[in-house]
């Protein structure tokens, strides 16, 4: 069954951010400057861990495959954006806001499935150190990065699937600069009570197994740390988990602060500063939050800058 079938919609008209148009050249050079920030900050990341044999481990294999994420996820909003804030035709075909949607759900489950996986390798790093390498053994990393993205395939084509049998109004605005699923929904006239409830069953059993794995697997390295507690020990759990605990607190936290909280500001801008937070700045700030708080990382980059300058001289 053919998409254009289900819809008079052929396209979308996206409003983008609400920004007054003397304004313009100035979000489009920040947000220009932060997503070059996101692709080169990540693109070094992988580029590291590939060059330095001291990384090839399970905790900087997962790393790599989040800086990968990271950039895929910006990738999927913010050129558009970016082409919309500097011209003035906003529309989107019908075919493309789909791919686009389905994209961004893709990447963002991927998102939350890694932070998972990197808790359980810190979790078994510290509570299991005589066991790691057999534990997290190669086959068993390749498996969980592998879940983690089918799931998320799975996951979007669901939700896409489930929107595509719909008809939409004639109104075909969407006060967003994406194509999210929320907001395609309520350009929807058919019954959608199947996607309301598919989206609260699973998307929130997705969001609850990655967040109680991340809690489970703290709560665990809390309790392994403090049963002979000393200095050491906490600083050293602090070298191996800071990282992590910072993008996991940034990533929740902000869905915590936007979402959870009340809040006088209009649902739509609550709505679009969240999503400026996943796609923007949270995959530009991880690079930083990983190189300047991981002292492996710091030494990989020393290395490289070593060998440019020699390679230059």
């Amino acid at each position: 069954m053919r998409w254009e079938n289900q819809s008079s919609v052929s396209e979308f008209l996206l409003l983008g951010l609400p920004i007054q148009p003397e304004q313009r050249g100035v979000f489009f050079t920040l947000f220009l400057g932060m997503y070059l920030t996101t692709v080169l900050g990540n693109l070094l990341i992988i580029l590291l861990i590939r060059l330095d044999s001291r990384l090839h481990t399970p905790m900087y294999f997962f790393l790599s495959h989040l800086a990968f994420n990271d950039v895929a996820f910006s990738t999927v909003t913010v050129p558009r954006m970016l082409t919309d804030i500097h011209t003035s035709n906003k529309s989107i075909p019908y075919v493309g806001c789909i791919f686009q949607m389905y994209f961004y759900m893709l990447f963002a489950c991927v998102d939350c499935f890694l932070l998972a996986v990197m808790a359980y390798d810190r979790y078994v790093a510290i509570c299991h150190p005589l066991h790691y390498t057999t534990m997290m053994r190669e086959e068993l990393c390749i498996l969980l990065v592998v879940g983690s993205w089918f799931c998320s395939c799975a996951h979007a084509l669901l939700h896409t699937l489930l929107l595509v049998r719909l008809s939409f109004c004639d109104d075909n605005t969407i006060p967003h600069f994406f194509c999210a699923l929320t907001t395609l929904l309520k350009l929807i006239c058919s019954d959608t009570s199947l996607n309301d409830l598919v989206i609260f069953t699973e998307a929130g059993v997705i969001f609850f197994l990655s967040v109680s794995a991340i809690l489970g697997s703290y709560i665990h390295i809390g309790a392994t740390i403090f049963k002979v507690p000393s200095i050491k020990r906490i600083c050293k759990a602090l070298s191996t988990c800071g990282s992590h605990l910072s993008v996991v607190f940034l990533y929740y936290g902000t869905l915590a602060m936007v979402y959870f909280f009340p809040s006088s500001n209009n649902y739509d801008i609550k709505d679009i500063i969240a999503s400026v937070m996943y796609t923007v700045v949270t995959p530009m700030l991880n690079p930083f939050i990983y190189s300047l708080r991981n002292r492996d990382m710091k030494s990989a980059l020393g290395i490289l800058y070593r060998r440019g300058i020699t390679f230059v001289k």
